[in-house]
């Protein structure tokens, strides 16, 4: 079989300038797409046009968060700081620095069920898989090899249509564990918001809680929602707000405060003393797509595989073959479920052990750490001399 991969390029911060990407171009297409659709309605399983669908799945989306950025190691740089204070803001500013620009009227591909996709960036290594495809669930593992920190994440989404914009709902867990300072923090997720009225756009919004029990630590992040009401308080699209303080007592320690696709301040309250602690400039532009490192070890079930076929049509803007080769991968779906059901098979993760609790869902990784990825971003440093010493024997 001939694997056959796409990778597209992440959506980086200079991106947004493109004219393929504005408001005015979408909107026609999107109002004309809810026309027949009331509000509060439930859009988990709304089927849009290639035309609509950026070139990546929203497990692929999920991956960029972590294992794509320019500039600093920021997750690295949480277990270095020696004052666990100094730990918490670095653990704060890797929070920051997952949100990343949407692209107002556009959406990643459904994930189906299986699907993975694996992914290396110097010591950072990320896997993450489709466990759960009604209601979409989605589990990641990364972990960093040179820090010794691991991440988990099991999140899954409700869209609301709410008749002027569409209301995401992200639920899940976050939790990341400084296993060399024995340290876990356990973090939420904000919403999405994508508002057709008065002026369309998407956004992040909504309060983002970070705990740390072991330092009694917590922090509260307000993303400001770009509403009517907002802006005549002043307050501008991509805010953000919030405070680092004791859990025990509520003392607040810092002031967090700006944007996060510009900077983020944090403001010392017994000192005075101002920091940037998050530049978006330096950590969310330039991004670039990994690149295959070893093909055979690429599984059949890579979402730059599953989706190559629709992802190489939609960058040709080839929509009909495009829609066809979207249909096919749901088709195949669909046949694979219909096996399990005939003859009793029940779907089991690969990499994750799955529970439902009522309406919510817990995901753990099966294994302790994530080994290096058959696509790469750039290779840890080790690797790279590991490697230039075997060309060397081999001259």
């Amino acid at each position: 079989m001939r694997k056959h991969l796409v990778l597209a390029k992440p959506f980086s911060l200079e991106d947004e300038k493109d004219s393929e990407h504005t408001a005015s171009n979408v909107i026609r297409k999107i109002l004309s797409l809810f026309k027949t659709v009331r509000p509060g309605s439930d859009l988990t399983n709304f089927q849009l046009p290639p035309q609509l669908n950026l070139p990546r799945s929203q497990l692929q989306c999920y991956g960029e968060m972590v294992y794509s950025f320019g500039g600093q190691d920021l997750l690295g740089e949480c277990s270095r700081r020696d004052l666990p204070i100094e730990r918490f803001k670095s653990v704060v500013t890797w929070n920051i620095s997952t949100l990343r620009p949407l692209v107002f009227g556009m959406s990643p591909y459904n994930s189906v069920l299986g699907e993975t996709h694996h992914v290396s960036n110097g010591h950072i290594n990320v896997i993450a898989e489709q466990v759960v495809h009604h209601p979409p669930v989605s589990a990641l593992h990364a972990t960093h090899e040179q820090e010794n920190i691991d991440v988990t994440w099991c999140q899954y989404f409700t869209p609301k249509f709410r008749g002027t914009y569409v209301d995401v709902e992200v639920k899940g867990k976050r939790v990341m564990k400084l296993l060399n300072r024995k340290e876990t923090y356990e973090m939420d997720q904000p919403r999405l918001i994508m508002r057709f009225l008065p002026a369309p756009g998407a956004h992040w919004a909504g309060k983002v809680k970070i705990k740390c029990p072991e330092t009694n630590l917590e922090a509260e992040l307000h993303l400001i929602s770009d509403s009517f009401i907002e802006r005549f308080r002043g307050n501008n699209n991509r805010s953000l707000k919030g405070k680092i303080f004791e859990s025990s007592s509520g003392n607040q320690l810092y002031n967090i405060y700006g944007h996060w696709d510009r900077t983020v301040m944090a403001k010392n309250l017994k000192t005075g003393e101002v920091e940037v602690i998050y530049n978006a400039k330096e950590n969310i532009t330039g991004l670039k797509p990994p690149t295959v490192k070893n093909l055979q070890e690429v599984m059949e079930s890579e979402s730059t595989m599953v989706w190559s076929e629709v992802s190489e049509r939609i960058l040709k803007k080839d929509w009909e073959r495009a829609r066809e080769a979207k249909i096919l991968v749901e088709e195949k779906q669909r046949e694979a479920l219909k096996q399990r059901e005939t003859s009793g098979e029940s779907w089991v993760p690969k990499h994750f052990s799955v529970v439902n609790k009522g309406k919510d869902w817990d995901c753990s990784p099966l294994q302790p750490t994530v080994p290096p990825g058959p696509l790469v971003i750039t290779e840890a440093q080790g690797e790279i001399l590991n490697r230039f010493q075997d060309s060397n024997t081999l001259c």
